[in-house]
């Protein structure tokens, strides 16, 4: 079955009886097992990836990496629930190394992104430090190459 989470993965828009067919397991199993991981929040989102740019949207993107004191009996969790109820928040990771948390925030330009992490993250209480690094270019995002339009694979002959 994680055969079919895997293909809904890499394209949410295959229906079951592609799926099926793909994977020669029997539609009503494939739909069961769809029907039963929505339930269970096995799959959380449906999701389109979209190129902001090519519509001409300004994004600002920035990582920020967050040191943070854990808090007893909940460690991380605590904060970092605080940090990913806030709208701004698209991703919040607990990570390894000299930050805690990584989260990363999308806004239309750098003052917004500024704003939400002088106003709204480091006055947390149990924040001790925060890091902003600005994107300034994004390459590649949840698997798909991005800005780069489509070059022959043939060089052209010329006369």
């Amino acid at each position: 079955m994680k055969e079919v989470f895997r293909i809904l993965e890499q394209d949410a828009r295959k229906t079951p009886q592609q799926i099926a067919t793909m994977t020669g397991i029997p539609l009503a199993e494939v739909k069961k097992a769809i029907k039963k991981a929505e339930g269970d929040r096995t799959i959380l989102k449906y999701k389109t990836l979209v190129n902001w740019d090519k519509l001409g949207e300004e994004q600002v993107w920035a990582l920020i990496e967050v040191k943070v004191v854990p808090q007893r009996d909940v460690g991380f969790d605590a904060i970092a629930e605080r940090i990913y109820r806030f709208p701004e928040a698209r991703s919040v990771y607990l990570v390894s190394g000299t930050y805690d948390l990584a989260v990363t925030v999308v806004g239309s330009n750098m003052r917004e992104v500024a704003a939400f992490v002088a106003q709204k993250l480091a006055p947390l209480e149990s924040v001790q430090g925060t890091v902003t690094h600005f994107l300034l270019k994004r390459y590649k995002e949840d698997g798909e190459i991005l800005g780069v339009e489509e070059r022959p694979k043939r060089v052209p002959i010329m006369p």
